[in-house]
């Protein structure tokens, strides 16, 4: 009962019904620049006084990583790629993919970019070939001194040393850090004929060495019918009390829609799904008519900010020189009313 009540409670804390309902980075439509198609997978932290958005852009060869800085979460200035493709033949030469700059996991904290050993800490993906994630992925992690200019360090997960649940390609990634030891959270696809996806953990005391965890995936797929019974997807974590809760999108199915929830945990190993979903698609001709998934979470000024990567169908197969068939970008939602 204790645990249930507890749950309940940490549900009503996070929900976010308050649509902005306009995208605050879209794609740049024009050819040559690396978010020419599309943006999506905003991770949104603070420093310096300043709130600061990696985000990808994708230009019809692969992903690269931008950055945009806000002072109000709500006016952003993109700044530009800040990890780009690597060197031919490199685990990053079609794509560099951040998901996630390690930061302060307090859900309800400043949300502010941390360093290990001097130096700021993110992870990337990367598939092996060019077009939209096209063949197997590695994770990595990459480092940063300014928070601007991003390095991709060698890869630490490898698709193909995963079981079966992870043996079709590897996705995003999250980092946090609870009593010296690191846990890497991920999703996965399998490589069986019906695409599924879930997610796992690896854990490491030192970024070098890193063991996946024998219970994996730890958020399986829901029942048939649930939001989440495709996909469970892009996890991102942060610490409430004496809970741990993750964000992460579903899939359904039977509707083909995707939609953000939750789970909560104790331990980081074992979690619990919620019921309910947090970011809901919007109505026919919404800016998130399609989908509504890929959270990322910060607390500014007594609200929750539910940041997300919001689909809607094109209205034009070309919008400026670059062919469209679906228009994605970044979005958000918030509380009604201040949290205390």
């Amino acid at each position: 009962m204790d645990a249930a009540m507890n749950q309940n409670e940490i549900v009503s804390k996070v929900q976010t019904p308050k649509k902005l309902n306009k995208l605050l980075i879209e794609p740049s439509f024009k050819q040559g620049e690396f978010d020419s198609h599309l943006v999506d997978c905003a991770t949104v932290f603070s420093h310096d006084d300043n709130f600061y958005m990696i985000y990808l852009g994708y230009d019809g060869v692969g992903y690269q990583t931008g950055l945009a800085v806000s002072n109000d979460l709500y006016n952003w200035n993109k700044q530009g790629v800040v990890l780009g493709r690597g060197k031919k033949e490199s685990f990053t030469e079609y794509n560099a993919a951040m998901n996630c700059v390690f930061r302060d996991s307090e859900l309800f904290g400043k949300g502010q970019a941390l360093k290990i050993n001097g130096r700021f800490v993110g992870t990337y993906h990367a598939y092996s070939n060019p077009g939209y994630e096209l063949g197997p992925a590695v994770i990595g992690l990459c480092f940063s001194d300014d928070l601007k200019t991003w390095e991709a360090g060698d890869p630490i997960l490898w698709t193909e040393e995963g079981e079966l649940w992870e043996q079709g390609t590897l996705y995003a990634s999250w980092l946090v850090e609870r009593d010296g030891k690191y846990y890497l959270f991920y999703n996965a696809k399998n490589k069986a004929d019906v695409w599924q996806e879930q997610i796992g953990v690896a854990t490491s005391t030192d970024l070098v060495n890193w063991q996946r965890h024998s219970g994996n995936p730890i958020v399986k797929l829901g029942p048939k019918g649930r939001f989440d019974d495709q996909f469970t997807a892009d996890p991102c974590v942060f610490k409430h009390d004496n809970w741990w809760i993750m964000f992460y999108y579903g899939y359904c199915r039977q509707d083909g829609h995707a939609r953000d929830g939750m789970a909560i945990s104790r331990d980081l190993l074992n979690w619990q799904r919620c019921d309910d979903v947090l970011v809901d698609i919007g109505p026919a001709g919404s800016i998130d008519s399609m989908h509504a998934h890929k959270p990322s979470m910060i607390f500014h000024e007594g609200r929750l900010y539910h940041f997300y990567t919001a689909v809607s169908p094109s209205l034009a197969e070309r919008i400026g020189d670059v062919p469209c068939r679906e228009l994605k970008g970044i979005t958000f939602a918030t509380s009604n009313k201040e949290i205390q």
